[in-house]
This record gives structure tokens, sequence and C-alpha cells, in this order.
């Protein structure tokens, strides 16, 4: 992939970001919950509840925040939201 390419693509990310606050923590989440069941399967529970509780952190400040923006941006169309 060239540096075009890759340009466009932080563009739409960022766009992508901006508009839905709670993406972020939604991937973290997914990502932790992975952790977690890596955790589970080496054997180690203790970190796998540990991770599993700062997932659920992750996942309701990520709801929280995506309801926050659903609620500022209902309604606008794509060109009134950009920056």
């Amino acid at each position: 992939m060239n540096q075009i390419g890759f340009d466009k693509i932080m563009i739409k990310v960022k766009s992508y970001v901006r508009k839905n606050w709670g993406s972020p923590f939604i991937l973290g989440f997914m990502l932790l919950l992975i952790a977690v069941a890596v955790s589970l399967s080496a054997g180690l529970s203790s970190l796998a509840d540990t991770v599993a509780v700062y997932a659920y952190y992750a996942l309701a400040a990520g709801v929280f925040l995506q309801l926050a923006s659903f609620l500022k941006y209902r309604g606008k169309s794509d060109d009134e939201v950009a920056v």
C-alpha cells in the first residue's frame, strides 16, 4: 500500500472516530476479551479475571460515549458533522 492510500484510510478512520466517540473503547473491549480467552487457555485464571474487569469498564465507557455521540449527532448529515 502506498502513502496516498494510507493517508486516505487514516482520514476515514479519524472521521469515523470523530463521529463515534465510543468506538476506540469498544475495540479495546474486544481486544481485552481476546486476552481473557488466551489467559484462560493458558491457565492464568486470576489474570483473566482482572483483565475481564478492565474489559467490562472499557465496554461500559464505550457504550456511554456511543450514546452521547448518537444524541449529539442525531439527525445531522455527514457534511454537517465534519469539523
